[in-house]
């Protein structure tokens, strides 16, 4: 008898909703607000993510024109025109070509080197430059989401308090909606943030590894116009030789007895 009357008791007690949206609610304007900003820097993040991706596959794939055609051109004018249009290694050709042909105004030697080389250091630069755009933004926001994210939880537990101080007792009912909502806002702090921040690392790390492969590019270009061609890069495999027509077949001499 007992457990029937909890049994329908329980039945008839109203029953609490509980869920993101019903968390959302408990936390109000400032709750909406905070998940704003926090979609907004994980759209940003994931954007920034696949084009800098795609940018750095382009640099990548575009290289290997330099070590397949570029180098065996007759002059870095005819090289030049043999690289895609919009990519890095077009841009350095293009000031080396460019250096080349002004460094014989310079009444010195040591001037026109000086010259060459810092033209070229400044298109590295510009390049560089470029492909860390956007890397700043991932940085931010691997750094501030969770602390976005904290002041949503922050929030939360003041609205928490607020009903405990108003009903008087610390009933699960009274605190388990701006609870909720503090903790949902903590992992949503912590899923944009994290990976915003192994992106950036990984995207430098590549970036590092172009920049590397347009500094050797870039020697190779000041050693080439120093020494008027004569010094290329030793990767440049040589063109294989032409095969050699196979030999006729010996004559076979019962044949020519007979």
């Amino acid at each position: 008898m007992n457990l029937y009357l909890l049994a329908a008791a329980a039945g008839e007690a109203p029953q609490s909703q509980f869920g993101f949206v019903q968390a959302m609610k408990e936390g109000g304007p400032v709750a909406w607000s905070i998940l704003a900003i926090m979609i907004i820097m994980s759209v940003g993040s994931f954007y920034i993510m696949f084009t800098k991706l795609f940018e750095q596959n382009k640099v990548m794939k575009q290289y290997k024109s330099v070590e397949t055609s570029f180098w065996r051109a007759p002059s870095l004018r005819e090289g030049a025109t043999k690289l895609d249009k919009d990519s890095p290694w077009r841009q350095l050709a293009d000031d080396a070509v460019k250096a080349q042909e002004d460094h014989h105004k310079m009444t010195d030697s040591l001037e026109s080197h000086d010259y060459m080389h810092g033209s070229l250091q400044r298109s590295e630069d510009s390049i560089n430059a470029v492909l860390a755009g956007g890397l700043p933004f991932l940085a931010t926001v691997g750094a501030t989401a969770p602390f976005v994210g904290l002041l949503g939880t922050v929030i939360g537990i003041y609205r928490a308090l607020i009903n405990i101080g108003i009903a008087g007792n610390a009933s699960i009912d009274k605190v388990a909606g701006p609870v909720g909502e503090a903790l949902i806002m903590t992992a949503i702090g912590l899923l944009v943030a994290v990976p915003a921040v192994f992106a950036f690392n990984w995207l430098q790390s590549r970036n590092r590894k172009i920049a590397a492969m347009l500094s050797t590019f870039s020697t190779d270009l000041l050693a080439y116009m120093n020494s008027n061609g004569a010094v290329k890069p030793t990767t440049v495999a040589a063109p294989a030789p032409a095969a050699k027509p196979a030999a006729k077949p010996a004559a076979n001499p019962t044949l020519n007895k007979s």
